[in-house]
């Protein structure tokens, strides 16, 4: 059996920004975005979660919930120096690491480093080095496999610290309601919900095979995880072939004016991913799927990686521009960035600009 602890930051950005600059402590505050309304907030501190801002959400949106929020610009330099630091506390303990982000990452510590023993031990101490090392804090979900560590590290932030052993997995996901599963956005905790699936417990009524009716390959996944199955290793050297986000509208859209300005958003996002994962790449990819379900992507490669917001933003744009869309209701966009730098290089790729 294995011993797994999920760490996640505390509203990482935010706090880094608090911890450098008293004049943001205890302020409502939002890394990314600005105060014109223009842009998508990365993090958020929490004193402006109180007023339900949170990442991903549009400056205007943001604004409208919390009048008095304080925006600045991210130091994506100095986020990636504090993660370093953070890192090399996890490897007192451990050298399987599997980092997800620079504010959150699976270690494995069946067998530690220090000859602790306990990963909620461990846990504890990796808390107390962060805060007194680097002046920041952290939650950790310790369990049995990553699925539950990483639900865990989510219930009691911030700074918390949450166990789920063996014996009470099963209960505790029997009364998880399914918006809580990670794995489980929004659109989809709304299809389970009109399906009367509300909870864990609600969940497991269903076969392995109805579930693939219903989700897709993704059914499998809810099906063993609903039960505490997960075995997927701690992965010290997984490589990420690809960054990107798409997104399920409410309404079909079929503006090109909105189509263009959710393009906008979702390159924000994968320009946040991409510098949270210091990773560049050259190839970026459109994916649009229209109301009647069918779908179409499209690429394009440069010669050299994107290195600004505003190259994915450009490029993206243009795959949308060279699409005819008139009269076509589109209920989701995609937009994906792949063939990163520190891949090996392709010696038959053209110095030119590719479309495919």
């Amino acid at each position: 059996m294995r011993k797994i602890i999920h760490i996640d930051m505390d509203a990482f950005y935010a706090s880094v920004e608090q911890r450098d600059f008293p004049e943001f402590r205890g302020k409502a505050l939002a890394v990314g975005g600005s105060p014109d309304g223009r842009g998508v907030v990365a993090t958020a501190s929490y004193e402006a979660r109180k007023y339900g801002v949170k990442s991903a959400m549009s400056s205007r949106m943001a604004l409208q919930l919390c009048p008095h929020l304080l925006f600045t610009y991210p130091r994506f330099d100095v986020y990636k120096e504090v993660s370093i630091h953070i890192r090399g506390i996890f490897k007192r303990y451990t050298d399987i690491i599997e980092p997800l982000s620079l504010d959150e990452a699976y270690l494995d510590v069946t067998e530690d480093k220090l000859g602790v023993g306990s990963a909620i031990e461990i846990a504890k101490q990796i808390k107390v080095a962060i805060r007194e090392e680097l002046n920041l804090t952290a939650s950790a979900g310790v369990s049995v496999n990553k699925f539950v560590a990483k639900i865990a590290s989510d219930l009691q932030k911030p700074d918390g610290l949450t166990f789920i052993g063996p014996s009470k997995i099963v209960k505790f996901l029997d009364q998880l309601p399914v918006e809580k599963f990670h794995g489980v956005g929004k659109v989809t905790a709304k299809k389970m919900n009109q399906m009367g699936i509300f909870t864990g417990h609600d969940l497991k009524r269903f076969t392995e095979q109805e579930l693939i009716f219903h989700f897709g390959k993704s059914g499998k996944f809810f099906f063993y995880i609903v039960r505490g199955e997960d075995d997927r290793p701690v992965r010290p050297n997984r490589i990420s072939k690809s960054i990107g986000v798409e997104d399920t509208f409410e309404k079909d859209l079929f503006e090109l004016e909105d189509l263009k300005e959710e393009l906008i958003r979702l390159a924000e996002k994968v320009f946040k991913r991409i510098e949270r994962a210091n990773k560049q790449g050259k190839t970026i990819t459109l994916k649009i799927k229209f109301a009647d379900f069918t779908q179409i992507t499209r690429s394009k490669t440069l010669l050299n990686p994107f290195e600004k917001l505003e190259d994915i933003e450009l490029q993206g744009l243009d795959l949308l521009d060279k699409l005819e869309l008139q009269d076509k209701r589109i209920r989701l966009l995609g937009l994906t960035v792949s063939n990163f730098k520190d891949e090996k290089e392709n010696d038959k790729v053209s110095a030119q600009l590719r479309l495919f």
